[in-house]
């Protein structure tokens, strides 16, 4: 395997590319149905990937020794067990991954997808796709290996499934062994980009009026008198006296939950929320989201948002330690680097899915944060690739 050949399945930006050409792999084939993501693949990489891999057929694809992909996850009949794998797999992409090894036969295949693979529909799809490639001559781990770039010093906590196979006349997978005792240290400074080399910054800046909400959010957690911070989210318009008419039986249980232990908090600190709560009300972002605050940062005596890394998320403002970031997500969702007061551009996306610099981002700001969230980690796909050829 000095040399090789590959294919590229729902190639995305290139993180397999990056990964196998690192290896000694030529891509020979690539394929993808977003058009912006072709666009950057060819940009970087001179391959004009083809598009909706369900209309292609197997046999006007290159011959080659690996086939790569990170396949969507879709569900799988529960009837089809009575039919047959075929008959479970169809209509999902996995089941054009099956044909493309059915006519071809590479050496090995190296598969990456969601953490809830390994467990989801109580392990039916992962039975069916851990069977249906056995049935193809295929051996492989009799689990899914559950990985994050966090593990190995990378400061992005985005746990994936890694799926390795290889032909069983070739042999069998060495066992993957992994002592998270042993995981290396995170430091977000290994990927942060200086202030002074990032043009038009002030794209990135947060606005005044959010940075007066981080302020009042700040006041309100190092003012209030709790044996320990808030591990509930605090949902600033049930910080009040409970309503008798109000019914709150009709909620589900975690709600009435949530709603008692901010009442319970209100109740506590009564004289500092009533005074703090009509101020914070006349910020003109405080309201639906904003109103509410998940502080996951752990204990400490003097809480400090600016210390840490938020997200604005649809359940409210979230904060998280300042050792690694929340994974990338395929949204204009990115996290907010307190320390900095700005968001994370798209450099330091690349950096985190361990893109070279070199690489060349989508001129479209919108579709480079996508383009990276959906992503594979660069540096994991080597690690697993190391591992399923032996070297």
């Amino acid at each position: 395997m000095k040399s090789f050949k590959y294919i590229d399945l729902f190639c995305g930006i290139g993180g397999f590319h990056q990964a196998m050409q690192s290896l000694g792999g030529k891509c020979v084939f690539a394929s993808d149905i977003d058009e912006d993501c072709r666009k950057t693949y060819e940009a970087n990489y001179g391959i004009k990937p083809t598009g909706d891999i369900t209309k292609i057929e197997a046999c006007d694809i290159p011959a080659h020794d690996v086939l790569c992909a990170g396949f969507p996850c879709q569900a799988f009949s529960k009837a089809g067990k009575r039919l047959g794998f075929d008959d479970e797999t169809k209509g999902t992409l996995f089941f054009d991954i099956c044909r493309i090894l059915e006519f071809h036969k590479p050496k090995y295949a190296l598969l990456e997808n969601v953490r809830n693979l390994a467990s989801h529909d109580k392990g039916n799809t992962w039975r069916v796709i851990h069977d249906k490639l056995v049935s193809l001559g295929y051996n492989l781990l009799p689990e899914p290996v559950i990985f994050s770039p966090h593990y190995v010093g990378i400061p992005q906590h985005r746990e994936r499934v890694y799926i390795m196979c290889v032909k069983k006349e070739i042999g069998d997978i060495r066992p993957f062994t992994f002592d998270k005792k042993e995981m290396a240290s995170c430091t977000i400074e290994s990927i942060l980009q200086k202030d002074d080399e990032i043009p038009n910054i002030q794209e990135y800046r947060i606005s005044p009026d959010l940075e007066d909400l981080i302020d009042l959010w700040n006041e309100f957690l190092q003012n209030i008198v709790v044996d320990k911070l808030p591990g509930f989210p605090v949902w600033s318009d049930r910080l009040c006296d409970l309503d008798p008419h109000e019914d709150l039986t009709e909620y589900p249980s975690w709600k009435q939950n949530f709603i008692h232990k901010n009442n319970e908090l209100y109740l506590a600190n009564r004289g500092f929320i009533s005074e703090w709560l009509p101020r914070a009300k006349r910020n003109p972002l405080f309201f639906g989201a904003k109103a509410k605050l998940e502080w996951q940062a752990g204990q400490t005596k003097l809480p400090n948002i600016w210390n840490q890394i938020f997200q604005l998320r649809p359940s409210g403002i979230r904060v998280k330690v300042n050792s690694y970031f929340p994974a990338l997500v395929a949204i204009v969702q990115t996290s907010i680097i307190g320390s900095r007061r700005r968001f994370l551009t798209p450099r330091e996306c690349a950096r985190l899915q361990s893109f070279p610099d070199t690489f060349l981002p989508d001129v479209k700001q919108a579709q480079a944060y996508k383009q990276f969230g959906n992503a594979v980690n660069v540096e994991c796909v080597k690690l697993f690739g190391r591992h399923l050829f032996n070297i």
